[in-house]
């Protein structure tokens, strides 16, 4: 049922207690569709508010397919640097620390940051390309930087989405009356997933060859 429907349930409850009390309807009818409006009005808010939190659950998920597109794409970029660089052992480390850390991460305050820390190793061992002409125009390396931008841009387009989802959800719970069917059965607010500004995440990554 859409908004606009609940809106008018809304006003049918109204229009009847108010006509009930001017004695325009018998309240012997007035009072059971009252009631029966009433749980109708209760119901499509209660499904409105599982369909979004279910909005909310399957656009986190698609977060989640392109974070791990990312960490499957961060080994292959390791290794294809790794045998022109074989001496920057400490950036390789720090990526392969980075990339554990954000695999691992708990809610998504926690995960926005390590995705930031794993950008920002990101940035660095990209930057130590520069220093490898013989790499920079590696094929293979060509084809793993423009995926992992491809990819960067879908988790922003993914993360976009799921912020949407979050706002519509949680403007439906501040909302009366919806707020009260909110409160009644215990539907809580979503998370937006926020990237620090000026991390590699926030920005695909780009690299200047």
């Amino acid at each position: 049922m859409t908004k606009f429907s609940t809106v008018i349930l809304g006003g049918l409850i109204i229009i009847l207690i108010i006509s009930g009390l001017f004695d325009k309807i018998s309240w012997a009818f007035n009072v059971p569709a009252i009631i029966v409006l009433a749980l109708i009005w209760v119901i499509s808010i209660y499904n409105s508010f599982v369909q979004l939190s279910y909005r909310v659950k399957e656009a986190l998920s698609d977060i989640d397919v392109q974070l791990k597109r990312r960490y499957d794409l961060i080994p292959n970029v390791v290794e294809t640097v790794k045998g022109y660089a074989k001496h920057e052992s400490s950036v390789f480390e720090n990526v392969t620390k980075a990339r554990t850390a954000a695999m691992g991460a708990q809610g998504l305050a926690d995960k926005a940051a390590k995705e930031n820390m794993l950008s920002d190793t990101l940035k660095t061992l990209f930057a130590v390309s520069e220093s490898y002409p013989d790499l920079k125009a590696n094929a293979n390396f060509l084809d793993l930087q423009r995926e992992l931008a491809d990819t960067e841009n879908k988790i922003q387009a993914s993360r976009r989405f799921y912020n949407g989802n979050v706002m519509a959800l949680n403007t439906a719970m501040d909302t009366f009356p919806s707020n009260i069917i909110a409160r009644m059965f215990s539907f809580g607010p979503g998370d937006f997933f926020d990237l620090p500004e000026g991390s590699a995440a926030a920005e695909p990554v780009k690299v200047s060859f």
